[in-house]
């Protein structure tokens, strides 16, 4: 049996895991960029590797998606965006959490509410890189042209799926008017 749980976070419930956001943040300042990947991926592999809820395994996936995307040297992200990213993998390279991991069941929720949160921020972004993904498997778009190295091919559709976020992201940033409530992480 299972059970399908669902609430709404309001404002002040958003300026809380905003200020935690931000307190991960001001801590990981003094981190490199790598040893926040590090201790985000760290934080991944502990947590697929221990007896946790579904509902936080299914969300490890979205996190490792940051990951792949900063360590994927042919995504190549610009400064602005990779900033993002690595702001929002502070908060899972900070061992400190709202609610300590080691209670059982709900040890996890702060993290699983996090990576959602997270996701829904930085969607355009993450989206975009999926995309990247399936094109670059994709075995029938290697039928190009001979004369254009992988690199060029690569660089070329990198572009167009980079321009297509930050289209999204402008979209999501101006539908915010629209009287919905606009999430900002960073």
């Amino acid at each position: 049996m299972t059970l399908k749980i669902t609430f709404d976070l309001e404002d002040e419930d958003l300026k809380y895991f905003r200020a935690q956001i931000k307190r991960a943040q001001e801590t990981a300042k003094t981190a490199s960029e790598e040893e926040v990947v590090e201790k985000a991926e760290a934080m991944v592999k502990q947590v697929a590797s221990a007896t946790v809820p579904s509902f936080v395994r299914q969300r490890l996936d979205r996190l490792q998606a940051l990951i792949d995307m900063l360590r994927d040297e042919e995504w190549a992200l610009a400064a602005s965006e990779r900033k993002n990213v690595v702001s929002a993998l502070a908060y899972f390279a900070e061992p400190e959490d709202i609610i300590p991991d080691t209670v059982p069941v709900l040890g996890y929720l702060d993290d699983a509410i996090m990576i959602e949160l997270v996701v829904k921020e930085l969607r355009p972004e993450i989206d975009a890189f999926a995309d990247f993904c399936r094109y670059r498997r994709d075995e029938a778009s290697r039928n190009r042209n001979p004369d254009v190295t992988r690199e060029q091919w690569l660089d070329v559709k990198r572009r167009d799926l980079h321009s297509r976020m930050r289209r999204r992201r402008r979209s999501v940033q101006g539908s915010a008017g629209s009287g919905r409530t606009r999430l900002r992480l960073f």
